[in-house]
């Protein structure tokens, strides 16, 4: 199956300063489109390169979001890997929160495109 991304955008500082000041991205990220994907990972990390370039090379239907953040490039590093490891919950990256109609539906870290697809599609 192929889907084409309506959007594939880094998050802004303003939309992750309200994620950790909510505990939760906010309403405006997770009901964007029925079905988003929210990716944070350092710029270091190999398998988010690998990562990065298969979701720009995937073709969704429309109403599929993804948003990225490599937030040690971020003056708000300190602030949001805290609220990643401590609130999330997950230490590993790239990290990625699946959310169908604004919902959060599962979470992984490091996965492949096919099972990207797969937890995104639900």
């Amino acid at each position: 199956m192929y889907i084409i991304v309506a959007m594939l955008r880094k998050l802004t500082e303003a939309e992750c300063r309200d994620a950790i000041a909510g505990g939760e991205f906010p309403d405006t990220i997770r009901d964007s489109a029925p079905y988003i994907a929210v990716v944070l990972t350092q710029s270091w990390c190999p398998q988010w390169t690998w990562m990065r370039s298969c979701l720009d090379e995937i073709s969704l239907e429309p109403g599929v979001d993804i948003y990225w953040l490599e937030y040690d490039r971020e003056p708000f590093f300190d602030a949001f890997i805290d609220f990643k490891e401590n609130v999330l919950g997950d230490s590993l990256i790239p990290y990625v929160r699946y959310y169908r109609q604004g919902v959060l539906a599962h979470t992984s870290n490091y996965i492949d495109r096919r099972g990207f697809l797969r937890l995104l599609e639900g």
